[in-house]
């Protein structure tokens, strides 16, 4: 046993020696230390069979501690032990160029391209070590000679689309990526990923469309191109585009709508309802009853009709009449059953938030919910409408009765707090102020942000209007004006602001007032007046907790009614500029990148 532990030993000391020796190396070299460092790797490279790490790292080490003379005998005791190593006269090229001896180190860099074999690894190895001293139009010489010398041009576009990326040669680094993604097609996902990442504007897009143009017209057969040209408009949000080649490709590649639905689906996301409409329509009609998007591409296309009017604020009566037309014929195809409920969810929906027939609305959720073997988070979500259809009508018991049905069904769920949360505005609406902030509380810790930000705004709301006063008869009036508009009851609702007002001159609830009626302006379509209201909030009340609100406001009028980009992003950035608190600071942080075009 004794014997065996001593060559044991003998055995495994070299090893353990040489481990401690590395990481020794490191770090010296980590600390600076590199004379230290380089006779650690000159024995490592001298024990480890001439390993090419050690030996750049012992030069490396060399060089910077300027111990020329060392370094040359090194590269050419390295030259003369083995002469095909021709990344050692890249090294020697270097040292010259230390010395500032250009035209010597440049003859170096010549010959160890002259000398490389016809041999793809070492082509690459050298072209690796010319990229890594920044020598970038050496490396893209070296590939281009090496695809000569292997006969294949193509063979390292990858790596020369790389090289041009780094020299910022944004047309030469496209032209690479597509002559790589002609030689091996399968590599478009990666392609695509290339291209998301450095492609940073839209001249670069262009490019890119340009270019992909020129090789359709070349090679009309080759689909990568097309399928990567309609990427190119979705980057650019270009949909009509981008549909025209999914069409293309639908047909070719046989794909029975799938591409064309995942646009649409894109495009509808994206609020670009025209394209997403025509992208429906299209599978509806042309692909007929037999596609297997026939029922979904339907629907979708009613949602996005229907999306395109209400989110706009710009539809007539008319127009609403003729999309209530379009969900009727849908039901009328389709059958009203529980397949159908999300539609009969909706067109209950318009009735009664637009066309202002509450009746018809609760009629067609009271049939909604109990249909047969219904999805139960649908039924639940058809409760919760048809409880507030319910608190618009003024019956308060069916809509706490309908809500508390879902709080009990879906106690932890998204569902169940969405219930809980109305419970508790109807208790706000009330007048039931301290057992409302109470269900408030619990609620910011929601796990959904928008229930968990609405029950904080309300909390801290009723906690400083409670506090300030004695009696609670301002609150109550202002609480009663919030549940008449949300009956859509606006005239009544401005008279209770104005009585509350008067009744309490100077009174803090001043800027509540002033917001209130903004959203009441803003249902009515009246963006000017709103607009006004919400700008004297933040110039009048910038410390109180009405002005991110009113800020966040603007920006979405901006932004989705009146069209005006600039000042979207404006008010945007000041929510997470001056209001870095605010419950909205992300979601504005967000947006604002959204309109500045950054690819998140």
């Amino acid at each position: 046993m004794r014997f065996l532990f001593i060559c044991l030993a003998i055995l495994f000391f070299p090893l353990f020696s040489s481990g401690q020796d590395t990481k020794l190396a490191q770090q010296y070299y980590r600390d600076g230390e590199f004379e230290k460092a380089a006779v650690l790797y000159k024995k490592l490279y001298e024990q480890q069979n001439r390993n090419d790490y050690y030996f750049d790292r012992y030069i490396e080490c060399l060089l910077a501690v300027e111990m020329y003379d060392d370094v040359e005998s090194a590269l050419k005791q390295g030259l003369k032990e083995d002469p095909g190593n021709i990344r050692l006269y890249v090294a020697y090229g270097n040292l010259f160029e230390r010395q500032f001896k250009e035209d010597k180190a440049e003859e170096q860099y010549e010959k160890a391209i002259k000398k490389m074999p016809a041999d793809q690894y070492q082509i690459t190895r050298l072209a690796s070590a010319f990229s890594n001293l920044t020598k970038y139009d050496l490396a893209i010489k070296t590939y281009e000679v090496g695809g000569q010398m292997l006969r294949d041009n193509q063979v390292f576009s990858f790596n020369l689309a790389e090289l041009y990326r780094r020299k910022g040669d944004v047309s030469k680094m496209i032209e690479n990526y597509l002559n790589s993604l002609d030689a091996y097609p399968e590599r478009l996902s990666t392609i695509k990923s290339q291209m998301q990442r450095y492609l940073y504007n839209s001249d670069d897009y262009f490019e890119l469309q340009t270019q992909l143009y020129d090789r359709i017209q070349k090679k009309p057969g080759a689909f990568h191109y097309v399928e990567l040209l309609q990427w190119v408009f979705i980057q650019n949000k270009d949909y009509k585009n981008a549909l025209r080649q999914a069409k293309a490709l639908d047909k070719r590649l046989g794909e029975n709508g799938a591409r064309i639905y995942q646009l649409a689906v894109i495009a509808f996301n994206d609020k670009d309802y025209d394209a997403a409409i025509t992208a429906y329509d299209y599978l509806v009609e042309d692909q007929g009853v037999s596609s297997p998007f026939y029922l979904d591409a339907k629907q979708s296309s009613l949602r996005a009709r229907r999306n395109k009017l209400v989110e706009g604020y710009s539809y007539t009566e008319p127009e609403l009449r003729e999309i209530e037309r379009a969900y009727e014929s849908f039901l009328n195809e389709f059958g009203s059953n529980k397949t159908t409920a999300s539609i009969i969810a909706e067109l209950a929906d318009l009735e009664a938030f637009y066309l202002n027939d509450l009746d018809k609305a609760i009629a067609l959720l009271d049939e909604m919910i109990n249909y047969p073997a219904i999805d139960i988070r649908t039924q639940a979500k058809g409760k919760l409408s048809l409880g507030d259809f319910y608190l618009m009508k003024d019956e308060v018991w069916e809509a706490t009765l309908l809500y508390s049905q879902v709080d009990k069904v879906f106690p932890d769920d998204q569902l169940g707090h969405e219930a809980r949360y109305r419970n508790a505005k109807l208790s706000y609406y009330n007048g039931d102020f301290q057992w409302a902030q109470a269900q408030f509380d619990v609620l910011k810790a929601s796990t959904s942000k928008l229930i968990a930000n609405d029950a904080l705004d309300l909390s801290v709301f009723i906690m400083d209007n409670l506090g300030l006063d004695t009696t609670d008869r301002a609150l109550r009036l202002y609480a009663s004006a919030d549940l008449l508009t949300f009956q859509n009851r606006f005239d009544e609702a401005f008279a209770k602001l104005d009585s509350l007002l008067l009744a309490f001159p100077k009174h803090s609830l001043e800027d509540d007032v002033m917001f209130a009626r903004a959203k009441v302006y803003t249902k009515q379509r009246k963006f000017d007046k709103a607009v006004e209201l919400y700008q004297q909030i933040v110039e009048k009340y910038p410390e109180e907790i009405r002005a991110d609100n009113s800020l966040f406001a603007l920006a979405e009028l901006y932004e989705n009614q009146l069209n005006d980009v600039e000042k979207a992003m404006k008010y945007y950035e000041r929510i997470f500029i001056d209001y870095a608190a605010s419950t909205f600071s992300v979601e504005a942080r967000k947006r604002f990148r959204k309109l500045r075009g950054d690819n998140i």
